[in-house]
């Protein structure tokens, strides 16, 4: 395993405080834990916070600014956090406008999330959630239904641009939750990654080897197939996503998102095919966003996500957002 890193025990901590330096006029990490916040407190506005295992980067604590996220709370490697480090990050930001949790659709996120929202509705703090399902190759009959993908940091852009205008918790979450009503994903893996705690490959793939359905931890895709070129995989791809959203005749936006270990030359490629395709079959791309933006370490692959947009959504995807990872 070559890794440039530390004691394994002091990885997540190392990393969160390697970001905060980096950003220290807009970041802080609360005490005695991971939880990243904003260095100014946003007052009598909705706060967003997001929550995922580490091995994401800049998920999740790359995107806590201005227009975002108010605070991101990491869980160990490919871990949910924990119950007391989400309730932590939610009295830190909250107020009387109330807070909006936003989680991907993993089992253990789901339950340490609602144990942390129950104990903070204990303690008279106005918050609700909204769980991001946007992965359309894992099962959507299962009773945990589908998994969630780097479509969540769509959600977070369009909630922390809702949230900046002063509307109210109810109308955050609505609004949320219908931008995730049109939001698809489907990803790809070509190699796996090394988990540090382990120093083993997380899965197997033979040389010559993809797997298409791949979650972001190394779950199980839907099909295991030859290495296809960016157009043959791409195509595989979107005629999933077009057969399970009627998106002809939407605007959409398009996320291309690196999964830590693909070139960004070789998502321009893809995006080339995305977006000759897209028209082919009467879907408007309103924008494209490119790069590494939720991460499996560094596993070679990419998903491409869909994100049905009506004016008031692209509204709220144009508004400024100031995060280490997002500019706008």
């Amino acid at each position: 395993m070559k890794k440039f890193i530390n004691e394994l025990e002091n990885i997540e901590a190392e990393m969160v405080r390697g970001l905060v330096s980096s950003k220290a006029h807009m970041l802080r990490r609360l005490p005695d834990s991971n939880v990243v916040v904003r260095t100014q407190k946003k007052r009598e506005r909705v706060a967003v916070l997001f929550g995922c295992g580490s091995g994401h980067e800049p998920a999740p604590c790359g995107y806590v600014g201005y227009g975002m996220l108010d605070a991101a709370v990491p869980g160990s490697i490919f871990s949910s956090p924990t119950p007391d480090q989400i309730l932590k990050g939610i009295r830190e930001i909250s107020s009387e406008s109330g807070v909006l949790c936003i989680l991907n659709n993993y089992t253990g996120d789901v339950m340490n999330f609602r144990m942390a929202i129950q104990m903070a509705q204990a303690e008279g703090i106005a918050v609700d959630s909204v769980v991001v399902a946007d992965d359309v190759a894992s099962d959507i009959s299962k009773a945990t239904g589908r998994r969630g993908l780097a479509g969540a940091i769509l959600i977070n852009k369009i909630a922390g641009a809702e949230a900046e205008m002063g509307v109210g918790l109810y109308e955050v979450k609505e609004t949320a939750e219908w931008a995730a009503a049109g939001l698809r994903t489907v990803g790809v893996a070509s190699s796996p990654c090394i988990v540090p705690e382990e120093g083993t490959p997380s899965f197997e793939l033979g040389e010559d080897e993809m797997e298409v359905g791949m979650g972001l931890h190394g779950e199980p895709g839907v099909m295991r197939t030859s290495m296809g070129s960016a157009a043959a995989t791409a195509k595989e791809m979107l005629d999933r996503l077009l057969a399970d959203y009627k998106y002809k005749g939407c605007e959409v936006v398009v996320l291309i998102n690196g999964l830590g270990g693909t070139p960004v030359m070789e998502l321009y490629i893809i995006n080339d095919f995305v977006s000759r395709y897209l028209a082919e079959h009467d879907v408007e791309v309103y924008d494209t966003m490119i790069g590494n933006y939720m991460t499996s370490m560094e596993m070679k692959g990419f998903s491409i996500s869909l994100m049905r947009v009506d004016p008031h959504l692209k509204a709220l995807y144009d508004a400024p957002a100031r995060t280490a990872a997002l500019c706008r």
